[in-house]
């Protein structure tokens, strides 16, 4: 078991999603049910995936959910690119969001490849 509150990876993934949820709350209510709520579930995802990866009894096991938390990493920057384009962020958080997203990548890339 790994203590993942202690890696800087799942806190910055934390402080991700709490900048997530208030970009997200500027966009429209037609999206509440839509954009909203999939962004917010993604970025979600990350974290809590690591964390569950942490609480299982090998690391071939939290591997496996590392890589599901960076697949999630991926969705995020996806859906943020596709608000971008239906004008629901600007460009500057857009960019600061997935240069934060891709950092976290690279931790994730770097923690599978240290439980290798």
């Amino acid at each position: 078991m790994h203590e993942y509150k202690k890696l800087k990876v799942w806190n910055d993934a934390i402080n991700l999603v709490t900048d997530i949820y208030l970009t997200t709350k500027t966009f429209p209510d037609t999206e509440k049910f839509g954009l909203i709520s999939q962004i917010n579930r993604c970025a979600i995802s990350i974290p809590s995936n690591i964390a569950e990866g942490a609480g299982r009894n090998s690391n071939g096991e939290f591997k496996h959910f590392l890589g599901i938390a960076n697949g999630s990493c991926y969705e995020l920057e996806t859906q943020l690119l596709i608000a971008k384009n239906l004008g629901y962020i600007n460009t500057e958080i857009l960019d600061r969001l997935l240069e934060r997203t891709e950092v976290i990548e690279k931790m994730i890339y770097n923690l599978i490849k240290s439980k290798r």
